[in-house]
């Protein structure tokens, strides 16, 4: 006879015992009455499994899993369909062997065991132990005492929809350096890890590094590609940095993140404005999220800058000639103001309300651009809006779009449909104050033979005008209180925006110094003086 097959005899009718991984685990179909009379249905067993039950149906289970039979353990189990598939990734794609299980003294229905198995991958092996337990329930239809299923049994870390694989993780560690050759780490530079981790997903391979061998729970929403992805339990072979290069600066990034710091929900971008080049890019934001590179936010009067630039380049204004600023302004039945305090100046030019930072000067001006005037510059002279900068890593490239109606005048103050983000707004700055749009670049170029976007930039007369509105806005005008103290050559444009449901407007600042440009915004953090404008001054003072 088979092995695992026996025949007995009970008061002479034949029963067949179905042995079940050596444990023994059968089913009585029917049984003698009492006084040998005619066989009938055993009655269905109800209530919690009793010791015997919880010892039988576990030991079974934990049999089968130990020798890598799927099917037979997850029999076993009130899911068997989605015990087997995690059951069958556990000596496939985990390439988990050499399996020992040693079960423990249940607790009423709960057993507690030892897994014991070596992790083998490619010439590579480590041995793997822990701790799990069990849960033995009654089938709600079957009746049969059988294993609770979920993902924890297999590994008490595993959760809904996880499983566990092995494998050469998806790209090597980077050491990304900085200008000078020193090592960036997200330790000593917190703002920069998301950053550091999409380098490294990108230009992991590319650097030179080896990819490590690790054992992880892959979890259903990070698998790429099949690659190995999720937390690490196990290395069975550490992997080996490769080195990239990158344009940040190890000093002015220090002095970004030590600025941000001060002030929640902020972000700062810094750009070398002779070479498109990143200086630093940190923010201080409790949802984690790069808002310095990938922000789309409404710049408020920071946009004044192109719009100047828009004017001029136009034939509309020059920096000497008139721009009224009334206290309001109508544009197709929206009525714009200035800031609180601002006192009107009937016989300003686009100097002194650029400086001021007056909104209806601006406004005034709506009669006589065309809807897409501003998108035209902001895209032909600026770079911006069209989706194609090549940095190194994800960045939000603008969005200028052509407006028509109140969005015309909106517009030209930086609210509406406008959207940029502090890198986009350093990159107006650096491109402002040399003429030349040089996109920005966080990765050489010559890394991956990226082609980077181009504008026509700007005429040395428009840029003449520009920096010196810029420079008075800096030296006298609203940006005065936070650039006091920095000498040399400066300038800056402060900037609030309102945002739907919040209390306050958004705080912008940017601002220049030499080489060097860089933009900050904060959320809800009020006037550009507020909080945007120190955090640009604070950059600005130790970048050198």
């Amino acid at each position: 006879m088979r092995n695992g097959v026996k025949a007995a005899v009970i008061g002479g009718v034949c029963v067949t015992l179905l042995g079940g991984a050596g444990y023994g685990v059968y089913n009585i179909a029917s049984a003698l009455n009492g006084d040998g009379g005619t066989a009938g249905p055993a009655p269905a067993r109800t209530g919690p499994p009793d010791g015997a039950e919880v010892r039988q149906a576990s030991r079974a289970f934990l049999a089968a899993w130990e020798k890598g039979d799927a099917a037979t353990a997850a029999a076993y189990t009130n899911y068997p369909q989605a015990a087997r598939e995690l059951l069958a990734a556990y000596g496939t794609d985990a390439h988990i062997g050499k399996v020992r299980i040693t079960p423990g003294e249940a607790t009423g229905a709960t057993v507690p065991f030892t897994v014991r198995a070596t992790v083998s991958y490619e010439g590579a092996a480590k041995p793997l132990s822990y701790r799990g337990s069990l849960t033995v329930v009654r089938g709600e239809t079957s009746h049969r005492a059988l294993v609770d299923w979920r993902p924890s049994v297999v590994h008490p870390r595993l959760r809904t929809d996880d499983t566990l694989a092995t494998g050469a993780l998806a790209a090597p560690e980077i050491e990304p350096v900085d200008r000078d050759g020193k090592v960036l780490t997200r330790r000593r530079y917190p703002s920069l890890g998301p950053l550091l981790d999409e380098l490294r997903r990108r230009y992991g391979a590319k650097a030179g590094g080896r990819p490590g061998v690790e054992l992880v729970i892959r979890h259903q929403a990070a698998a790429d590609g099949g690659q190995t992805a999720g937390t690490p339990l196990l290395t069975l072979a550490e992997g080996r940095p490769g080195r990239l290069p990158t344009t940040l600066s190890a000093s002015v990034q220090a002095a970004a993140e030590t600025a941000v710091l001060k002030y929640p929900e902020s972000s700062v971008a810094v750009v070398k404005p002779s070479t498109g080049e990143i200086l630093a890019v940190a923010n201080n934001r409790r949802d984690g999220f790069d808002a310095a590179l990938l922000g789309e936010r409404a710049p408020g009067s920071t946009m004044k800058i192109i719009s100047a630039a828009t004017l001029i380049d136009n034939g509309l204004a020059t920096a000497g000639g008139p721009a009224p600023c009334p206290p309001s302004a109508v544009w197709q039945s929206q009525t714009f103001h200035n800031l609180q305090g601002l006192a009107p100046d009937e016989h300003a030019t686009l100097a002194d309300s650029f400086a001021r930072s007056c909104n209806t000067a601006f406004v005034k001006f709506a009669d006589e651009v065309k809807p897409d005037s501003l998108t035209r510059e902001a895209e032909d002279r600026f770079g911006l809006g069209r989706d194609d900068w090549r940095i190194g890593v994800p960045s939000f490239d603008g969005r200028v779009p052509a407006a028509g109606g109140p969005d015309t005048a909106a517009a030209l103050i930086g609210q509406g449909q406008v959207q940029l983000s502090p890198l986009n707004m350093a990159s107006v700055t650096a491109t402002a104050t040399t003429g030349a749009f040089r996109q920005p670049v966080i990765v050489p170029l010559r890394l991956d033979g990226r082609e980077p976007a181009r504008a026509r930039g700007l005429a040395p007369g428009t840029v003449a005008q520009l920096r010196a509105m810029m420079n008075r806005t800096a030296r006298s005008g609203t940006a005065a209180t936070v650039m006091a103290g920095l000498g040399g050559d400066v300038g800056a444009k402060t900037g609030s925006a309102e945002a739907d449901g919040e209390a306050r407007s958004d705080s912008w600042f940017t601002g220049y110094r030499g080489d060097v440009a860089a933009a900050a915004m904060v959320q809800d953090g009020g006037h550009g003086v507020d909080a945007a404008g120190p955090i640009v001054a604070s950059v600005l003072r130790n970048a050198g």
